[in-house]
């Protein structure tokens, strides 16, 4: 019943998310895709559907190409991957979700959403120096989060399909920290395998919490960001479409993949990546400030 009850929201979500985006980029006159994006939406989805994540390495290029403005980065994000996020959270809801704990499910998922609500007016708020500081931070952690996984440093979880009690208290308070965070741009997906492992959750029930959170906070939070001066439509098409076949593709096609030696490159690029966001931040970059110069406005 509950999982049930997840899909047709998230049916309703992406569809009314569909229209909103589009009918925001007729009106900007930004809805042709941008081919770039479409192209990075493929690769980054793809490997996001394995464990890799999408955030940090689509931040990585945006910044080399600076396709965008860093100020638009965490808009981007998470108007961008929010349809090919709904996509996974619907199949790892149907493969695995009837083995976790409704209780557990809902309440990470509520709480996600609630803390995306609190961060991203922040966001949208936030001066750009502010938004490069926290964005080339959340790529160093991130970098540090893929060296974990290649050293075998994750923790290994145990056989738990669900929590009471005070572990059940964590779990909801991190997701809402957590959620407040992916409005800035921080994924979730790495976090909140650690959190959940480390309190004793089955590390593959982990995937179908991790990316209904993401699922009903991206879209929701998003219809915000698309109608915020923070973003390029343009961009934000080509991620969804480019990332909504890779993600059934590494779904149903691809069973098994050794990513090591990629999570190796990414940990380099991401590396790199934020230390051109920091160095931005701290010395000022002009070529990042909103295009306008104005603040951005909050509809």
């Amino acid at each position: 019943m509950v999982l049930t009850v997840l899909l047709g929201l998230l049916a309703a979500i992406g569809v009314a998310f569909t229209i909103a985006l589009l009918r925001s980029a007729l009106k900007r006159s930004q809805a042709i895709p941008n081919l770039e994006a479409i192209f990075l939406g493929a690769v980054t989805n793809f490997f996001d559907t394995l464990g890799i994540g999408s955030f940090a390495p689509t931040t990585a290029w945006i910044k080399f190409r600076r396709m965008v403005p860093d100020s638009f980065i965490p808009a981007v994000l998470n108007t961008g991957h929010a349809l090919p996020t709904i996509a996974q959270s619907v199949i790892f809801l149907i493969i695995l979700g009837v083995h976790v704990s409704p209780l557990l499910l809902v309440s990470c998922i509520v709480a996600a959403v609630v803390g995306a609500f609190v961060g991203t007016p922040i966001v949208l708020k936030a001066p750009v120096r502010v938004v490069q500081a926290v964005v080339g931070i959340a790529l160093l952690i991130a970098a540090g989060l893929y060296a974990m996984s290649n050293l075998g440093m994750f923790p290994v979880g145990g056989e738990a399909t669900g929590f009471e009690g005070a572990r059940l208290y964590i779990a909801i308070g991190a997701h809402f920290i957590m959620g407040a965070l992916m409005a800035f741009g921080i994924g979730l997906y790495a976090p909140s395998l650690i959190l959940l492992s480390l309190l004793g959750l089955d590390p593959r029930l982990a995937f179908p919490i991790m990316a209904s959170a993401c699922a009903f906070l991206m879209p929701t939070t998003g219809f915000r960001f698309v109608a915020s001066e923070r973003i390029d439509l343009r961009v934000v098409l080509g991620l969804a479409i480019g990332g909504i076949p890779a993600v059934l593709i590494a779904a149903y096609v691809v069973k098994e993949l050794d990513v090591v030696v990629l999570r190796w490159g990414v940990v380099v690029v991401v590396l790199y990546a934020a230390l051109l966001l920091l160095r931005s931040a701290l010395i000022g970059d002009n070529k990042a400030e909103e295009p306008s110069g104005k603040p951005a406005v909050i509809p």
